[in-house]
């Protein structure tokens, strides 16, 4: 439903603040909210889109503070989503990088005004026209370098220029003629989501139109959660707790007066369930877990990266909390499984569980420190690609004494032999292994059957084979 234009208020500024790791996007913020929040992340860099609300002149602005290595693109795009009026960081020491051009990029996609912040100035090396310059040269013209994109010269360490910069934004702002109706239910977007041990699912929620009381529902895809705060209007970032499914981070929201009229609203989507542990061949098993779902995803694309021609990463499940005893025992069912967790923990008893069961852990509140060491563990599981000297078909089963079993096939390619090893795929998917004891063919012993033969074989393997299954020498 479109806001009647009777009822419109001028709305405060959502501004997403980007720019390249340690290029000072948290520290900007810092200055201007007086708190100390990198401080408290891990590594000194932000590692979640953050929501903050200051108010400066009697005029409210709510920042979002989002990571700016490479890996959290996917959290940049959906804050550039969001929001209203851009901030691109730049170093004035260090100048342009790779993650400038990238959320330079995203800006531009968004179509949303957006002002350039030179920050690092006291610094003895520090040159904002060379910056400019470089700035130029990849196409992203400023003022006074035949473009017309505003420049503000900062320090977030000293405060020099922060003024000047939310004058700009203010300025924006106003040019933007940013309105909303404070009458209507409020709608807007998930920026991040997580389980709290103590309160269940909580969820930052973003308000772009209208008003949330208590006593409301929101409901965001399948997820509904009742409305416990007392009250907040557009552009305002608050804290919904109790929702009884995820949400997904970047979702819109909508509020409702009843449970009955949210769970109308619930768009029903049958979650994502992992009946049994897919088998690769030649893939290393691995569970990923964090604290909110947008780290999530980026977690998951950095992890992707490792993948090379001899090294396949098979993930069986990715979700938000501490690892627990259901994450242990679906990584045992598959060999040489990893749990990845970051900002996450695991109850003493969880990994004593997980070294008897055999499964490799790894957490770290640093994402980077993840993919390090994946990177190194990956080095020592390298799978070498592996020849197949022969294919065959179990046409008829025979008997079967403990691990020995009496099979009848036909080889489909190449070639098979006797005392060599093989795999046992049923329906596709890998199931074990074995080797060959003896082979025949026309009741007469023989060393090997080739493509087309027909054969009888005497296998040992724990898998008792079945018409059908497929057994791969390598």
């Amino acid at each position: 439903m479109k806001s009647e234009k009777k009822n419109l208020a001028a709305r405060p500024p959502v501004v997403v603040v980007m720019g390249h790791i340690d290029h000072g996007k948290s520290k900007i913020l810092d200055y201007i909210r007086n708190t100390n929040v990198v401080e408290g992340e891990a590594g000194g860099i932000t590692q979640h889109i953050g929501a903050y609300e200051a108010k400066i002149k009697a005029k409210k602005i709510t920042f979002l503070d989002t990571p700016g290595h490479e890996a959290f693109s996917q959290m940049r795009q959906r804050g550039a989503k969001i929001a209203d009026i851009a901030v691109l960081v730049v170093a004035s020491d260090e100048g342009v990088k790779p993650q400038t051009i990238e959320a330079y990029e995203t800006i531009k996609e968004s179509k949303i005004p957006f002002v350039i912040a030179l920050n690092k100035i006291d610094k003895p090396n520090a040159d904002p026209e060379r910056v400019k310059g470089q700035l130029a040269e990849k196409q992203i013209l400023v003022e006074g370098y035949g473009g017309k994109i505003p420049t503000v010269k900062v320090s977030a360490k000293t405060g020099e220029g922060i003024n000047d910069l939310l004058d700009m934004i203010l300025l924006l702002a106003e040019m933007e003629n940013l309105q909303a109706n404070p009458e209507e239910l409020a709608t807007g977007f998930v920026v991040e989501s997580h389980l709290d041990s103590k309160r269940g699912i909580t969820a930052t929620l973003l308000i772009q139109n209208g008003k949330i009381a208590k006593g409301n529902f929101v409901a965001s895809g399948k997820s509904i959660a009742p409305v416990r705060i007392e009250g907040a209007t557009f552009s305002s970032p608050v804290a919904i707790v109790g929702f009884d499914e995820m949400p997904e981070a970047g979702a819109e929201f909508k509020t409702f007066n009843t449970r009955e009229e949210a769970e109308a609203a619930r768009i029903k989507i049958e979650p994502l369930k992992i009946d049994r542990v897919q088998l690769l061949a030649g893939a290393i098993p691995i569970i990923l877990k964090t604290d909110v779902t947008g780290s999530l995803e980026a977690l998951e694309k950095e992890i992707m990266k490792k993948e090379t021609e001899n090294v396949k990463i098979n993930i069986l499940r990715k979700d938000t909390g501490n690892i627990n005893e259901d994450d242990v025992k679906l990584a045992s069912s598959a060999k040489n499984s990893i749990i990845l967790g970051f900002n996450v923990k695991i109850d003493p008893e969880i990994k004593e569980l997980a070294e008897r069961l055999k499964v490799t852990t790894f957490l770290s509140p640093i994402i980077y420190e993840i993919s390090e060491w994946l990177e190194n563990e990956t080095k020592e599981k390298s799978v070498k690609k592996e020849e197949i000297i022969g294919t065959a078909k179990i046409l008829k089963t025979f008997s079967r004494i403990k691990n020995k079993q009496l099979v009848g096939g036909q080889v489909i390619s190449g070639k098979i032999g006797e005392k060599e090893k093989f795999k046992i795929k049923r329906n596709g998917m890998e199931i074990g292994e074995g080797k060959i004891i003896s082979l025949q063919k026309n009741k007469t012993p023989v060393k090997e059957a080739k493509e087309g033969d027909e054969f009888g074989i005497m296998i040992e393997s724990k898998i008792e084979l079945a018409k059908d299954d497929e057994i791969v020498v390598v």
